[in-house]
């Protein structure tokens, strides 16, 4: 009898081990899933972190980029800025040489016997008054001769440099009219515009532009000239215009400092 109640409880124990048995082999899966789960996530964190990593290594890159290009930028313009200021020396040492070369000051040849062309003795002593016809009134004096090429240009330029332009511009007007043939005639038109445009008068340093443009068609200042007035349109407002003007002078003179400067303006 009582090895018959034991047996009948070792049959009841058995379901009970086995579901044990079931649960340990389920809690072991869980743990394998779970580690597998943290090994998923560590994979993630640290991909997470790589990406960041280059995330972060890229806008550096991207930085140290637009640094470079803007201090390369920096530098071309200030080595175009040295160029256009030697430029211009060497062409303001040039028109000097230039006028040197084309003037000359004509003194007034002897009048026979020893008088100067004027009336004047030899010995330089000057004359009395001449009695005007029908009264005792002088003569009047011949008109002074205008300065020299050299000397009235120089000027002009040197007032220009110092920022006086109403005195440039009355120096080079009076060079036009006393000497519209020379060298530097179409120049002089052309600072004429420079010192209104300094003046911040945009449109009647347009105008001075326009004038070089019609009367110097053979000119070596019209890439300049055709910049700046582009430059004058954008100051008035008239883009659409000032891109015609650029667009002209990177088609019609490509290789010179103009075109390069014209470019800027049109891919600013």
């Amino acid at each position: 009898m009582r090895r018959a109640a034991f047996a009948l409880a070792l049959l009841g124990a058995v379901p009970v081990w086995a579901a044990n048995k079931d649960i340990e082999r389920l809690q072991l899966q869980i743990a394998g899933l779970q580690g597998q789960l943290a090994d998923v996530q560590r994979a993630h964190d640290d991909s997470l972190k790589e990406i960041r990593r280059l995330t972060e290594l890229v806008a550096e890159q991207n930085a140290l980029l637009k640094k470079s290009l803007a201090d390369q930028r920096q530098q071309e313009e200030t080595v175009a800025a040295g160029l256009k200021e030697l430029g211009e020396r060497v062409a303001e040492v040039a028109e000097r040489l230039e006028a040197l070369k084309t003037t000359s000051i004509v003194l007034p040849a002897p009048a026979p016997g020893g008088a100067t062309s004027t009336g004047s003795p030899a010995s330089g002593t000057s004359p009395g008054p001449t009695p005007a016809a029908g009264g005792g009134a002088a003569a009047a004096s011949p008109a002074a001769p205008p300065p020299a090429p050299r000397e009235l240009y120089s000027q002009a330029y040197a007032d220009y440099a110092r920022g006086n332009y109403d005195l440039a511009i009355q120096g080079f007007t009076e060079y036009i009219k006393d000497y519209p043939d020379t060298d530097f005639t179409d120049n002089a038109q052309y600072w004429i515009g420079e010192c209104l445009y300094g003046k911040k008068q945009y449109a009647e340093a347009i105008e001075a532009w326009n004038t070089l443009l019609k009367d110097y068609p053979s000119s070596d200042k019209l890439p300049d000239a055709r910049v700046k007035k582009g430059m004058a349109l954008e100051r008035l407002g008239r883009r659409s215009q000032a891109l015609v003007e650029y667009r002209y002078v990177v088609d019609r003179y490509p290789n010179t400092q103009a075109a390069r400067i014209a470019k800027e303006h049109l891919n600013p």
